[in-house]
């Protein structure tokens, strides 16, 4: 018989939490078992499949390349039945089922809370959750099942396989500084008037932060140090409104953000572009909320491009 016939819900919770606590007294306390029946279990599971999961040590356990996308698996299929809990709890109170929306600081600010408005006015019984965050982490997510869709910077390391993309649209990014920084008193504002203060930039291996490393390198300059590094849209917004900092914001965000008069564009042109992509899982799609989220995104991206237009 193939082994994972033998495997039921709570052998995968045995599994995961094994990953978590890397002991299996720990385990074994949490679980409400016994250390050797715990231990007994993961002997068998490993003759049965005929490979080693963990690494014992002296110290407790480590997961074995083997282990790692065992784990991953288990981390998926728990994500799954998360979701499908969820989604009936949802409907059975009414509700037209559950959408985990993840949201990089490209489209925070602009492209997913215009899709929520949508949303709710398409499937006022909807349950919606919203989850912000850097690309890569929520890409990891999103692989691991516990987010069905994610708008966020284009990237090439996909989690798994089933993950499919969509290109939403593609937008210059932009220095940005508080509505009344001493900048905007200039003329004409240059490289050097930037490099006289602080700056605020998200983190290295960011979509947007490799753009701005290009435009530097384009413009024969270096990052100025000392600087901050944030990956958040709440904490970038006070830090900029509350001293002299530079930051860096994409197109649409730097726009939304100025409409609010919560930071200006500084008029230095930036030779990167970014390209904002949506990702889901194909499993996900045929879900009425998520396939009503993803029509969502795409309204709001072609009203927008609509009012370029004109």
């Amino acid at each position: 018989m193939d082994w994972t016939a033998r495997l039921k819900l709570r052998n995968l919770q045995m599994l995961l939490s094994l990953a978590q606590t890397q002991n299996i007294s720990r385990s074994a306390a949490a679980l409400h078992t016994t250390q050797p029946g715990l231990s007994k279990w993961l002997k068998e599971l490993e003759a049965d499949i005929g490979l080693p999961l963990f690494e014992r040590h002296a110290r407790g356990l480590k997961p074995t390349p083997y282990g790692e996308a065992l784990i991953a698996h288990a981390r998926r299929i728990e994500a799954h039945l998360d979701g499908a809990r969820d989604d009936l709890a949802a409907m059975r109170n009414g509700g037209s089922g559950r959408v985990v929306m993840g949201a990089s600081g490209a489209s925070a600010s602009d492209t997913v809370p215009l899709a929520t408005f949508k949303l709710m006015q398409r499937l006022p019984q909807a349950s919606i959750k919203l989850v912000e965050s850097t690309t890569d982490r929520l890409l990891g997510l999103l692989g691991d099942g516990e987010l069905d869709v994610v708008v966020g910077r284009s990237s090439r390391n996909l989690p798994v396989l089933e993950i499919r993309t969509e290109t939403l649209y593609v937008e210059p990014i932009h220095f940005v500084a508080r509505p009344r920084h001493p900048l905007f008193g200039k003329a004409t504002v240059d490289w050097d008037d930037l490099f006289a203060y602080r700056w605020l930039v998200w983190p290295k291996g960011t979509p947007i932060r490799d753009s701005l490393d290009d435009a530097l390198a384009a413009a024969g300059r270096t990052l100025p140090a000392p600087y901050v590094e944030s990956n958040s849209v709440t904490l970038n917004l006070t830090l900029l409104n509350n001293s002299d900092m530079i930051g860096l914001a994409s197109h649409r965000a730097a726009t939304r953000f100025a409409h609010m008069n919560a930071m200006r564009i500084v008029p230095l042109r930036l030779s990167g572009f970014g390209t904002v992509t949506m990702y889901w899982r194909e499993d996900a799609a045929g879900r009425a909320a998520v396939a009503a989220a993803l029509d969502c995104l795409r309204e709001v991206v072609a009203e927008q491009s609509g009012r370029k237009e004109r």
